[in-house]
C-alpha cells in the first residue's frame, strides 16, 4: 500500500469520481454565485459611498464600481437579501466540504507543475480552496457572535468575498463545460481529464455514489432547518438551535422582540437618559442648532411606520409598529426643506457604527422616523429609549439608538 498521499492509489474511496464531483459543482455554481451577489447588495445597503463613517474598508477603489443609492423600498428588501446570504452560506456548508473532500487528491499530484498554464491552474486552485474556507469560516464565526478575527469583519469578508469569487469564476469557466459532460454521462467513470479521481485501486463501497449525495443534501437540509428560524416570529424563531439569536423572544409585551445590543452592554445609564438630562441635539443648514427633549418631541407631528429590523448577522423581525418624528421633519426645523443626507450619532461611547449616515433618500422617505415609541408603548431601554432612527430597508447598524444628535446635510 503506499503510503504517500501524492500516489493515486493512496485514495482508495470508491465514491471519488468525475459525476460525483460535478454534481457537488453544480450546486456549488449556483449557490456561490447567489452569496456573492447577496454579499454585494449587503455591502452596498451600508452606503459606503455615503461617508467614511459607514466605511471602514480602505482603498477599495474600483472593487466598488457597483454601489448605488440603497432603496427604501420595499421595507422588507434587507431582510429578505441577507436572511437568503446567511442561511444559504450556512445550508451550503456541507457540500463544499464533500466538494473539498472529492477532490482532495489533485490537492497533492505531483509534479506541482507540468507546465506554465499547469501551474496557473494549481494558483488558482489555491486561491479557490483558501479563499472558500476563509469566506465560510468568518462568515460562521460573524454570525456566532465570535469576533475572533485579526482585524474588522467587514473589511476582512469584503476582501476576502472578491479573491475568492475571483478563482471560483476562473475555475468555473475552465471546468463547467467539462462537469456538464460528466453529467450528461451519469454512468462514465472511466478514467479521462478527470481520471486523477478514480482510485485505481478501490476498497469495496458501503454507500452508493447518490447515498452520499443523499447524507450530504440531508445536512444541508439540517443546517437549513436549524439556522432559517431566525429570519421569522414566533414558534418558527425557536427551531433556530445553531444561531445565537434563535429561540424564544427576549422577554413579553410591546417590547418583547429581536434586539442586538443591549442598553447594559452599550453602556447606557438611566441616569443620561431620564427626561432632565436628554437633549436631542439637531443641527443643520448655516449652524443652524436646536435642542430638543422628549415633550418637545412628543409635541411635534407624529406619524406611524410599520417596519422590519434586519441584522447583517441574518436576524430579523416582521413589522413593528412605530411611532416618532419623521426625519425629514427634523430636517426642516434647522433650514432643510429639501432632501439632504443625515449623520447620527448615539450616546454609546464605544463599538462600531455609533455613529451611522444616511442618505438623503432614506430622510426623504415618509415612513423613516426618530422613534418615540414602538407598538403602543415608549421603547424600552434595550430598543434604544429615548429615541432611535427607523428606516426602511436599511441594516439594523444604521437604524442607530440611544440617539444624541442629528447633522443634517450634505456628507
Amino acid at each position: 500500500m503506499p503510503r504517500s498521499p501524492s500516489s493515486p492509489a493512496f485514495w482508495r474511496s470508491p465514491l471519488r469520481g468525475p459525476w460525483f464531483t460535478s454534481v457537488l459543482g453544480a450546486v456549488l455554481l449556483v449557490g456561490i454565485t447567489v452569496l456573492f451577489v447577496t454579499g454585494l447588495v449587503s455591502y452596498a445597503a451600508y452606503n459606503p459611498d455615503l461617508s467614511p463613517v459607514n466605511d471602514q474598508t480602505p482603498d477599495k477603489g474600483l472593487l466598488g464600481f457597483y454601489l448605488f443609492s440603497w432603496p427604501t423600498h420595499p421595507s422588507w428588501l434587507y431582510r429578505l437579501t441577507q436572511g437568503v446570504h446567511v442561511t444559504l452560506g450556512v445550508a451550503l456548508i456541507p457540500v463544499l466540504l464533500a466538494k473539498l473532500w472529492s477532490v482532495v487528491p489533485k490537492l497533492f499530484a505531483l509534479p506541482p507543475a507540468r507546465s506554465l498554464a499547469h501551474a496557473l491552474e494549481r494558483l488558482s486552485l489555491l486561491l479557490l480552496v483558501g479563499g472558500g474556507l476563509f469566506e465560510f469560516t468568518t462568515g460562521v464565526f460573524n454570525i456566532q457572535l465570535d469576533y475572533i478575527f485579526p482585524g474588522s469583519f467587514y473589511p476582512l469578508h469584503f476582501y476576502g468575498a472578491w479573491v475568492f469569487f475571483a478563482a471560483f469564476l476562473a475555475h468555473a469557466v475552465l471546468k463547467t463545460p467539462l462537469a456538464l459532460r460528466n453529467l450528461r454521462h451519469l454512468r462514465d467513470e472511466q478514467p479521462s481529464a478527470e481520471g486523477e479521481l478514480v482510485s485505481p485501486n478501490p476498497a469495496e463501497p458501503t454507500v452508493s455514489r447518490r447515498g452520499a449525495l443523499g447524507v450530504v443534501g440531508g445536512g444541508s437540509l439540517l443546517l437549513l432547518g436549524t439556522t432559517a428560524g431566525r429570519s421569522f416570529d414566533g414558534p418558527l424563531r425557536q427551531t433556530a438551535v445553531l444561531a445565537p439569536h434563535g429561540g424564544p423572544e427576549p422577554g413579553g409585551g410591546p417590547g418583547g422582540f429581536q434586539i442586538n445590543k443591549t442598553a447594559a452592554y452599550a453602556g447606557i445609564s438611566p441616569t443620561e437618559t431620564g427626561e432632565e438630562a436628554w437633549r436631542l441635539v439637531v443641527t443643520g443648514r448655516d449652524g443652524r442648532t436646536v435642542r430638543l427633549g422628549r415633550p418637545q418631541l412628543l409635541r411635534l407631528a407624529l406619524h406611524s411606520s410599520a417596519l422590519p429590523i434586519a441584522c447583517v448577522e441574518g436576524w430579523s423581525t416582521s413589522d413593528q409598529w412605530w411611532r416618532g418624528v419623521r426625519l425629514r421633519d427634523l430636517a426642516a426645523l434647522v433650514g432643510h426643506d429639501d432632501a439632504v443626507d443625515v449623520l447620527v450619532e448615539s450616546l454609546q461611547r464605544h463599538g462600531a457604527f455609533r455613529r451611522a449616515a444616511l442618505r438623503a433618500n432614506q430622510v426623504a422617505d415618509p415612513r423613516s422616523l426618530l422613534a418615540l415609541s414602538v407598538n403602543g408603548e415608549d421603547l424600552t431601554p434595550d430598543h434604544g429609549y429615548p429615541a432611535r432612527v427607523i428606516v426602511p430597508a436599511a441594516p439594523g447598524v444604521l437604524n442607530t439608538k440611544w440617539v444624541a444628535r442629528m447633522t443634517f446635510g450634505d456628507l
